[in-house]
């Protein structure tokens, strides 16, 4: 059982599609197994964060971009691989750092998230972009 997302981002910053990945599996009528997302790109990411309070994605952006600054900053100045933009080269060092893929329990047929948990693309790109997130799930 597959299914592939897409994720429409406008900038950095944290997407959810934790409702888009809940109505898929409703429809898979799956009692208990496993859920795992893998993104298709190397410049964002996944994360489970909570998604009671916008002010933890805001926070989580604002650390990754003081972690990982732009190639223009001149702390950044040893990097080559700058021809893609300023932004290139940090996001792919945030995609090092981050988790690409994330496994979630399947527990009586709903995601095993706790009370404030969300699935997340975390994107590192300054651009709107369109990401791909393939779904599968390992029925137990």
């Amino acid at each position: 059982m597959q299914h592939r997302f897409e994720v429409r981002t406008s900038g950095q910053g944290l997407y959810e599609f934790t409702r888009d990945v809940q109505g898929w599996l409703q429809t898979q009528q799956v009692g208990a197994g496993l859920l795992t997302l893998f993104v298709q790109h190397t410049s964002c990411s996944l994360l489970i964060q909570e998604n009671a309070d916008p002010e933890v994605q805001t926070d989580l952006r604002n650390f990754f971009h003081r972690l990982v600054p732009p190639t223009t900053d001149p702390a950044m100045s040893y990097l080559t691989h700058t021809y893609e933009g300023p932004d290139d080269m940090p996001a792919h060092i945030k995609a090092a750092l981050l988790p690409v893929s994330l496994n979630i329990p399947i527990v009586d047929g709903a995601l095993a998230l706790g009370t404030w948990q969300g699935i997340y693309l975390f994107e590192h790109r300054n651009a709107p972009h369109q990401r791909r997130i393939i779904g599968h799930i390992s029925a137990g």
